[in-house]
């Protein structure tokens, strides 16, 4: 043979096997890594399976299925016991970890639920907060005398944004607009009416007002972004009519409704802020023509999350107190 073939046969390359020639590793299950935990602490396949509850045969279907899955000999099975094999101690050792993170992950979950339980973050709008929230949540803290409700009161535009962005846990709105895709669901009805003082030429019509001589008079208003201002001025552009001219814009019901006592301008309310006012003659409402001010007061909360909780609970309060405690429809 001449030195140049042997040179050449011995240079060839010898074969190794391709580790991607081997199974699969399949993930193990975790009822699986319990069962070769305790077999190492129990020095028993059987002790094992009682101690999971489950017969020996299907205890030792399990372990097989583990091995199969991992290409490893863990568990030598003698007629004295079961003693794991060397590797068995390698994987009982990681298996052990893994499971005492799984303790340690639910434990902060249960925690975190806990927490969630005992406490309920609401973002509402004025007219809603000041003159329905607080009899819901007298109730709801009735039946959960330990729970903290924590409220956060502002127009219906920023509700939603407190609630997307975690801030609150619920929110309520008055305004026919949502400027975010949210899940909704109506809790209430009210109604807005044209309010104006005593002294004011409106008191005294003997025809209701039109909707054109009210979106042309200047008026005492919310600020924009408001439910009742987006609601007013949403049944304006319905009747043909433009929007609502400001005279004063305030950024409070209270602050409106002192307004116009004072005798600052006419101004369109919810029902419920002026009803007491209209009752004991510091206020006369206006009849209005062609024009439909009711509205639905909604609770919103982000699409795709569950209501539950506390905040669920809320939701159920408000719409029974509407609906004589009836259970009502969705």
């Amino acid at each position: 043979m001449s030195s140049s073939y042997a040179s050449a046969v011995t240079e060839q390359p010898v074969p190794v096997p391709s580790r991607t020639d081997a199974l699969p590793l399949r993930t193990p299950d975790l009822e699986s890594l319990r069962l070769l935990v305790l077999v190492a602490d129990l020095g028993s396949l059987g002790r094992a399976a009682e101690r999971l509850r489950i017969s020996q045969p299907s205890a030792s279907r399990r372990l097989s299925t583990l091995e199969r899955g991992l290409g490893l000999v863990l568990v030598d099975r003698t007629r004295r016991g079961s003693r794991l094999t060397l590797a068995g101690q390698v994987v009982a050792g990681h298996a052990r970890r893994v499971l005492d993170e799984l303790d340690e992950l639910l434990a902060g979950a249960e925690k975190l639920r806990a927490r969630r339980e005992a406490e309920l973050r609401v973002a509402a709008s004025l007219t809603i907060a000041e003159y329905l929230l607080p009899a819901w949540i007298s109730e709801l803290r009735g039946r959960r005398p330990e729970l903290y409700i924590g409220l956060q009161v502002t127009n219906s535009e920023q509700v939603p944004e407190l609630v997307e962005s975690g801030e609150a846990d619920v929110g309520f709105i008055e305004g026919p607009h949502l400027a975010r895709v949210m899940s909704t669901r109506q809790v209430a009805e009210d109604r807005l009416v044209v309010v104006v003082d005593p002294g004011h030429p409106w008191a005294r019509l003997r025809e209701p007002l039109s909707a054109r001589e009210l979106s042309r008079a200047p008026l005492v208003l919310r600020e924009s972004g408001s439910g009742t201002r987006q609601t007013l001025d949403r049944a304006l552009h319905l009747a043909g009519c433009d929007r609502a001219r400001p005279l004063v814009e305030l950024g409070s019901t209270a602050a409106v409704r002192g307004a116009v006592i004072a005798g600052t301008g006419p101004s369109v309310l919810s029902e419920l802020a002026v009803r007491g006012d209209i009752a004991e003659g510091r206020l006369v409402a206006v009849d209005v023509a062609g024009v439909d001010l009711t509205r639905e007061l909604r609770a919103v909360w982000p699409t795709g999350r569950r209501l539950v909780g506390p905040a669920a609970e809320l939701v159920t309060v408000a719409r029974r107190a509407v609906t004589g405690g009836r259970t009502p429809r969705r």
